[in-house]
């Protein structure tokens, strides 16, 4: 079995820098193919709200550590994230609960997330007041952002009523998408990162450039693609509902890039996009303008 790292987040507890991503997993596989990342060494499950499997994915979970007693539930880290029709403080308060009664057969939630800043300054506000009442209950662990670009988490920063700081801020990244500026004020601000899409989609996994790394190190292109995220000290969310994926993903905790090599990767930006991209979403004064 794999054993892999964890960082400390600002808010004080650990998170590992592999997760399992669970967008578009049937309900049907999800608690299974969780059980099974489980049994290879994941201890890291992302979710959301809007993937219609957060029920299935903490079962997964907790029937994992039924068949593995020895095993604790604070080793596990699983997070969700609110979507944004829920922004707003009424709202987000009714998402957590939701969100809280699909995972009570794990007892709390490691870490939500405001999905996107795709709502108004006023609800994005009342979103957060919500979430770090949720910290307050116990409940929910730590609470961050996703899709955030510098001037939403300026915004967030800059709240008079701001008590917790957000620990992540999720987001698409790659060699062909590294974002440097708002790594660089993530990093700053001592907001982890956490790379969502970091096979880009699978668009550029074979990407004969790729090849050459990939021979280098005896490992596979994608494995090569995660590793670069773990180099640049990112946390890193490589999603498949497939088995046989599982290990060989996780296993890219072994590969070492040496510095040279991580600079010819960084040198391949070239803003590609290839989910979706909210980082740039209006404030309410650009709106007007």
């Amino acid at each position: 079995m794999v054993s892999v790292p964890s960082v400390k987040l600002n808010s004080g507890k650990s998170i590992p820098v592999i997760g399992l991503g669970v967008w578009e997993t049937a309900q049907d596989v999800a608690g299974t193919i969780v059980s099974k990342a489980l049994d290879v060494g994941y201890r890291h499950v992302d979710s959301a709200a809007c993937y219609y499997n957060e029920q299935e994915v903490c079962e997964g979970i907790a029937s994992w550590l039924k068949k593995n007693p020895s095993a604790k539930r604070e080793e596990i880290f699983y997070t969700t994230k609110i979507w944004d029709p829920e922004h707003g403080y009424e709202k987000t308060k009714k998402a957590i609960e939701e969100s809280l009664e699909k995972a009570k057969s794990i007892d709390y939630i490691d870490l939500i997330l405001v999905h996107s800043p795709q709502s108004d300054d006023e609800r994005r506000h009342g979103t957060w007041i919500a979430l770090q009442e949720a910290v307050d209950s116990g409940k929910v662990k730590s609470i961050g952002v996703s899709n955030y670009g510098v001037k939403h988490l300026k915004e967030l920063l800059a709240y008079p009523d701001l008590k917790y700081r957000p620990t992540i801020n999720q987001i698409e990244l790659h060699p062909w998408l590294a974002r440097p500026d708002l790594v660089e004020f993530c990093q700053k601000e001592r907001i982890e990162i956490e790379a969502y899409s970091p096979l880009a989609h699978g668009q550029r996994v074979n990407d004969p450039k790729l090849d050459y790394f990939a021979k280098k190190y005896n490992k596979t292109n994608a494995q090569i693609l995660i590793a670069w995220s773990l180099a640049r000290g990112f946390i890193v969310l490589p999603k498949t509902a497939t088995e046989s994926r599982l290990l060989p993903n996780l296993q890219s905790i072994d590969v070492k890039l040496d510095d040279e090599d991580v600079k010819t990767l960084n040198s391949w930006d070239e803003h590609l996009v290839t989910g979706w991209d909210p980082l740039d979403y209006p404030l309410d004064s650009e709106k007007k303008a």
